[in-house]
């Protein structure tokens, strides 16, 4: 059987599987055909077109709410349609309340962020609404763009959830819920990187003007119990280009506006989500490139990377996605487009350049 497990007591009777066949021998040239177990399993050769004809048969199928899961058995494919699970009606009001938890939390910790800095942001006030603005634009964006790339797979998901949290940061941040599986590794690979790489855009934007913000004073005269935090490199290039160190000698340091701090939380959001293991962006984007040969390696290097940088929460929540294996797309067959296999050079770039300690902050 395939990795989508059939829904309890469901399945076709010979009627709906002469149907079913025709629908199938319309897209593929089928070796062999049988009903097992009510469900209709067809032993099929692929084509140069089987990638496209995949997905038209996918749109045939949804006719009768049925989904078609593509294997390599052995030396031999097979197509194998199972009834469509049935999901619960989203409830648009939780998004709603959890939004509006977010944006308070967001808000206070905003608050206490500036008001640490009364030299810097005499309103805290003010500094609150930009952290939240901040922050949330980036979280936005990044499930925005999991969401708008959904949609265009046609792949059922939810709006976003926004998480509320503790300070300094106010939240843990926002996921979507995925109700169906990709049809095939092309939209696999385009649903995980798509929310990193908009978000990550979003957070260059707020971090420039983040840093814009922020003065730069002499080390001897930050304010009392002020944290400080490694950056990365990214954010390094962009205090670079943006900041003008004093010509004098001397030690300086940035004294980081709160929409600074949101565009490093952004960084640190966008490294963790490219992590190459369980249901994370990463883990999409190397199941779809990798297939599920590399899981435990690249689970293991996931593990590696949180536990040198002092990620200690994310290293539990990791060890617990590893447990579940990812289902892979409905066509697990085709092959990743070769633009999309050039183009995961950049979610690694991204990663690199996103990537900095966590400890020095808690």
């Amino acid at each position: 059987m395939s990795d989508i497990p059939l829904p309890a007591e469901q399945g076709f009777d010979a009627n709906q599987f002469e149907g079913i066949s025709r629908m199938v021998e319309s897209e593929f040239s089928v070796e062999d055909k049988l009903l097992e177990l009510g469900v209709p399993t067809f032993y099929v050769k692929l084509g140069k077109d089987s990638k496209t004809a995949f997905l038209r048969l996918v749109a045939k199928l949804e006719e009768i709410k049925a989904i078609p899961v593509l294997r390599r058995l052995g030396d031999r494919t097979v197509l194998r349609v199972i009834p469509k699970p049935t999901t619960r009606q989203h409830r648009p009001i939780i998004n709603i309340v959890l939004l509006a938890a977010t944006i308070v939390t967001t808000f206070i910790s905003g608050y206490l962020l500036s008001a640490a800095l009364p030299e810097t942001i005499p309103n805290p006030y003010v500094g609150a609404v930009e952290f939240t603005v901040a922050i949330l634009a980036i979280l936005g964006a990044h499930e925005m763009g999991h969401k708008l790339t959904s949609d265009r797979h046609h792949v059922e998901a939810t709006y976003p959830y926004f998480i509320p949290g503790l300070p300094p940061i106010g939240t843990f941040g926002a996921v979507i819920q995925q109700k169906s599986l990709s049809p095939n590794k092309d939209a696999l690979f385009d649903l995980g990187a798509s929310g990193p790489v908009i978000g990550f855009i979003v957070t260059i934007i707020v971090t420039a003007i983040g840093v814009m913000l922020s003065p730069i004073v002499e080390a001897s005269q930050l304010p009392a119990n002020t944290a400080i935090i490694q950056v990365p490199i990214l954010f390094e290039l962009l205090e670079t280009a943006l900041v003008k160190t004093p010509a004098v000698q001397g030690s300086y340091s940035l004294l980081l506006h709160p929409v600074a701090f949101a565009g490093w939380v952004g960084m640190i959001i966008t490294t963790l989500n490219l992590l190459p293991t369980g249901m994370l962006d990463g883990g999409h984007t190397v199941r779809s490139l990798l297939g599920d040969k590399a899981r435990w390696i690249l689970t293991f290097l996931s593990f590696a990377i949180l536990l040198y940088f002092g990620y200690w929460l994310m290293l539990f929540f990791v060890l617990f996605l590893s447990v579940f294996r990812h289902p892979g797309p409905l066509d697990d067959v085709s092959k990743l487009s070769t633009g999309r296999k050039i183009s995961s050079l950049l979610l690694v770039a991204i990663f690199l350049l996103s990537i900095a300690p966590l400890a020095t902050l808690f």
